[in-house]
């Protein structure tokens, strides 16, 4: 791991994800949020931490193995390769993979653990109740519903059947922690709310307002996990386990004796709190009180913020395999390109909230904004410039009309505030929109400007640099504004603008300031960035 202290911080996390299946659309769209902002808060200036990793421990992944006829060993490294080479596919940036079967958090977790056990804030008990195994999730009586009429108890998220269990398990004092959580809902950070969107915060904070259980954090009949360290016949609860990962990962309790101790100690004091937890919406409980809590018993600093976003819908249900609705990420790039895949979850999903997807939708989306507009947009201005300039960035110097393109330029300016704000709310769509508002209004700019005329008459050539000169230049900035959701379409226009390496970039704000593009620069037309689909 290496620090730069000299610019601050960003620390940002998805879940870690369960490896009872291979990555799927929802586990996709977490992470390619998560890359967009990671990428995103680069270019602006951050020291970003990205991570991403699995959850490997637990009882379903014993009888995932046991099926598959292979060990819960040989059954995690299969799935973690299946999930490193998916995100690999889907331009993913992560900084860190981390594995709860690494060794280096297997040490932080029983490190914590004990902490806890010897603050008295874990302690020895009996559990009697309801368990979700599909979801490995403890729940309390007070929170279920009525048995239905076959006498079954189901399980609030996932609505399969509950089963009755009892136990000799540790607990957690969770319940200690109901006031300091309240506080922490109220509280903000740089003025934004800690938990968002603010359903899910009303939604977490009528579960804590009701009253908080103790919470079991160990499992004395299921072998593959993290023993406690004070009592190896048990192993960690999966969530306890699971949630530690995002401060084992950059170095809490790492080994005091390990060659690198001074070293992650020091990024753990860079990193920490997190600026972001990304979270599907199923799963806000367990991180955003049962982690909270955690760090509070710790004596540990909170995330700023947890974001928990909607589930992806078709015809009205949520995707999974059970449903037969879910589709594999590699089936939607090879036909929509991996950018063209990227901008359609999170420019026509409203990122927090449920959104409806279809295959219908994403061909009328890629050849609408995709192929028709930014694709098109590029194509015959390239070739423009290589007909009339030949194949070079014209000097528009000697046409001095202040109003010729002034609407681009003001569009241009306002941008970088418009698109900041909407990235700190996490509105995806919205930051496109505005994007696509100046790739709309050059296409306009060259329908009205019409340099193919302009190219006729030597009179009119100094205009038609300029015209050329003001479409190239909104095509630059807008390839930097698109670039953390479709990195790979816009590092290919700043190669065609001869302009390097657009992941150089660490100043947005000044990188999209007017007029940077260097006269001279060789423009290459290349092929299509967006070939037109088919459509019946």
């Amino acid at each position: 791991m290496s620090t730069k202290p000299e610019k601050p911080s960003f620390y940002l996390t998805t879940p870690i994800y369960y490896v009872n299946s291979v990555p799927h659309l929802g586990t996709a769209y977490t992470t390619i949020a998560a890359d967009a902002m990671a990428r995103y808060r680069r270019m602006t200036g951050y020291d970003v931490w990205f991570l991403t990793g699995l959850d490997e421990h637990g009882q379903k992944v014993e009888q995932a193995a046991t099926a598959a006829g292979v060990t819960p060993r040989e059954w995690v490294d299969r799935l973690a390769g299946e999930f490193q080479e998916t995100w690999r596919m889907l331009s993913i940036s992560n900084d860190q993979f981390i594995r709860t079967t690494d060794p280096t958090h297997t040490h932080a977790v029983q490190e914590l653990a004990r902490r806890l056990y010897e603050s008295g804030d874990i302690y020895a008990g009996t559990y009697e109740g309801w368990y979700c195994l599909p979801d490995e999730t403890y729940w309390a009586e007070a929170n279920l519903e009525p048995a239905n009429e076959a006498g079954e108890r189901m399980c609030p998220d996932c609505t399969r059947p509950l089963t009755f269990v009892t136990e000799e398990n540790y607990f957690f004092k969770l319940s200690k922690y109901t006031d300091k959580l309240l506080e922490w809902y109220d509280s903000t950070s740089d003025g934004l709310a800690h938990v968002a969107p603010e359903t899910r915060m009303n939604e977490v904070r009528s579960f804590v307002e009701r009253g908080l259980d103790d919470i079991s954090i160990s499992r004395s009949n299921v072998k593959w996990g993290i023993p406690l360290p004070w009592d190896e016949s048990h192993t960690m609860y999966v969530w306890f386990d699971a949630l530690i990962n995002y401060i084992s990962a950059i170095g809490y309790g790492t080994d005091k004796n390990a060659a690198d101790a001074e070293a992650r100690a020091a990024e753990f004091a860079h990193r920490w709190p997190a600026q972001l937890h990304y979270v599907g919406k199923d799963i806000i409980r367990f991180h955003c009180i049962i982690w909270p809590a955690l760090l509070m018993a710790a004596g540990l600093e909170l995330p700023q913020r947890v974001f928990a976003h909607g589930f992806l819908l078709t015809k009205g249900e949520k995707m999974s395999k059970s449903k037969g609705n879910a589709q594999t990420p590699a089936e939607l790039v090879e036909q929509f390109g991996v950018d063209g895949y990227r901008y359609y979850f999170l420019r026509d999903v409203q990122f927090g909230t449920d959104g409806s997807i279809s295959h219908e939708a994403m061909v009328q989306r890629y050849n609408g904004d995709l192929a028709n507009d930014w694709g098109n947009l590029c194509s015959r201005l390239f070739n423009m410039v290589g007909k009339y300039c030949d194949g070079a960035v014209p000097d528009a110097s000697g046409y001095a009309d202040a109003a010729e393109g002034a609407e681009l330029r003001e569009i241009a300016a306002g941008l970088g505030a418009m698109v900041e704000e909407r990235m700190v709310k996490l509105d995806y769509a919205g930051a496109l929109e505005a994007t696509w508002e100046l790739i709309k209004a050059t296409n306009r700019y060259l329908e009205e400007s019409a340099p193919w005329a302009l190219a006729k008459d030597d009179a009119t050539l100094p205009r038609l640099y300029a015209v050329l000169y003001n479409a190239l230049e909104t095509v630059r900035i807008a390839a930097l504004y698109c670039a953390p959701v479709m990195p790979n379409t816009s590092a290919q226009v700043f190669e065609r603008l001869s302009l390097g390496d657009i992941w150089a970039v660490d100043d947005l704000a000044a990188a999209t300031q007017w007029g940077q593009l260097p006269v001279g620069n060789t423009v290459t037309k290349g092929d299509s960035l967006f070939p037109r689909i088919a459509t019946e």
